[in-house]
């Protein structure tokens, strides 16, 4: 099964963030969560567009 939402501290793991920073980007509407229960779950369809948008650093000399 394909999995298709990590907690608060795995997303910040995989994106090399701290919690912090997962919560803002979820409250800036930039990473799309949901609750369940008393959990935070956060897409990996979200951080995977969270990658994709972000700026390519270029190594051109």
């Amino acid at each position: 099964m394909e999995i298709i939402a990590v907690s608060v501290n795995d997303a910040a793991r995989a994106l090399g963030l701290g919690r912090t920073s997962i919560y803002a980007l979820i409250n800036d509407g930039r990473l799309e969560a949901r609750k369940l229960g008393r959990r935070t779950l956060v897409t990996t369809l979200s951080i995977r567009a969270l990658i994709d948008s972000a700026a390519i650093i270029s190594d051109r000399a």
